[in-house]
């Protein structure tokens, strides 16, 4: 077979293994399937004989379709089977939702950035496997943008959340089972986890390398090539500035009502940044900020991704913006703190920006502890 072999084929041609005619719950969405486009809930019902007792899901529900975040629960008519948000009310499944299991069985693309929420609600399922002696399973699906480079800041435990939940850079290169192992193990969260490894994957593997079909995770994760530039323009969610949302392509155009999309592109393009180019465009996003304002900015094009640096880039982006527009630009806050300190875990990029730091001065510093993260992941490697 010329491409990867993801977690739920290898479990397939195990019949389920030890799951087969179990009664399970399965956190997944709808691209939760095989190469062939079958779901993990018609196959676990086809090949493994499981009762499937529900199904939980993550950020933006079970079929993607919201760009808004997903907090009810309901009734599947199609696949006549409960949904529960793990989004909202409940991050963690709830005792009573896992009474009559007897495995939880997680299987969600992942895109390799901290903030990325799957991440976190895979912490609260070991979690709440841990509490409740249940076997979780977690099948493996690549890491898009490769098990490699590493970028941005170690999260600061003072600033842990959602869209934070553990101590790991922002571009943190393990793969959806890898960090299975590695927050269950550095956080003690005591869950009987197996991990269903993928066949012919390598470490500097691209998505669009692996042989596989891409499914938006999200519905503004429309191409692997989004991941990769979301590890650094996410970072415009905590501006003023449109990332793009309500747009064909997110994250990959940026800008606002007040911005010069000639100037701006033409200060990017002098910044000596590796692997990028920036075009001016004006674009009208039919969500999100500015929605039906016709906003100025640039798009990104990735001209070398192996040189390619976005995080550094992001705050490439931000600095040149506030330092054009300085009456102009905004942080944002977001229930009182800013939510750029969220999103890197730390006060000292914005701090930094805010006093014109040259931006490859603060990566510099903020990437000082790499190297022991390098390290510290390299037990957890699978591949």
């Amino acid at each position: 077979m010329d491409r990867v072999k993801i977690g739920l084929e290898i479990l397939i041609e195990e019949d389920f293994g030890d799951l087969r005619g179990r009664s399970i719950g399965i956190v997944a969405n709808q691209s939760s399937v095989t190469p062939q486009f079958t779901h993990i809930i018609d196959e676990a019902r086809r090949i493994g004989k499981c009762q499937v007792k529900r199904v939980f899901t993550p950020e933006h529900g079970f079929t993607i379709t919201e760009t808004k975040p997903i907090t009810t629960s309901y009734y599947d008519e199609e696949y006549k089977v409960e949904i529960k948000s793990l989004y909202g009310l409940n991050y963690k499944p709830r005792r009573d939702d896992m009474e009559d299991l007897e495995a939880l069985v997680f299987d969600l693309q992942d895109v390799g950035a901290r903030w990325y929420t799957y991440i976190s609600t895979l912490y609260y399922c070991l979690e709440a496997c841990g509490e409740n002696e249940l076997k979780i399973i977690v099948l493996d699906r690549p890491n898009p943008i490769t098990g490699e480079i590493l970028e941005g800041p170690i999260l600061e435990g003072e600033y842990r959340s959602f869209v934070g939940i553990a101590e790991i850079p922002v571009r943190y290169g393990l793969t959806i089972g890898e960090i299975a192992t590695y927050l269950n193990e550095k956080y003690h969260l005591k869950a009987d986890l197996r991990v269903v490894s993928m066949e012919g994957w390598s470490r500097s593997l691209w998505f669009d390398q692996t042989g596989l079909p891409w499914i938006p995770p999200s519905p503004n994760m429309p191409t692997p090539e989004t991941a990769h530039v979301y590890i650094g323009t996410c970072l415009i969610e905590a501006t003023n500035i449109s990332e793009g949302r309500g747009t064909t392509k997110p994250f990959q155009v940026i800008g606002a009502p007040w911005i010069k999309p000639k100037k701006l592109s033409e200060e990017l393009n002098k910044t000596g940044l590796s692997g990028v180019k920036f075009r001016p465009l004006t674009f009208k996003p039919n969500s999100g900020k500015y929605r039906g304002k016709l906003c100025g900015g640039v798009e990104i094009y990735v001209m070398d991704r192996g040189l390619f640096r976005p995080f550094l880039t992001g705050l490439q982006i931000i600095s040149t913006i506030k330092r054009l527009y300085p009456e102009k630009f905004q942080w944002r806050k977001v229930k009182g703190k800013y939510w750029m300190d969220i999103l890197t875990g730390t006060s000292k990029i914005r701090r930094s920006i805010d006093e014109d730091e040259d931006p490859w001065a603060i990566v510099d510093e903020v990437e000082e502890e790499l190297l022991k993260y390098a390290y510290e992941k390299e037990k957890y490697h699978i591949y």
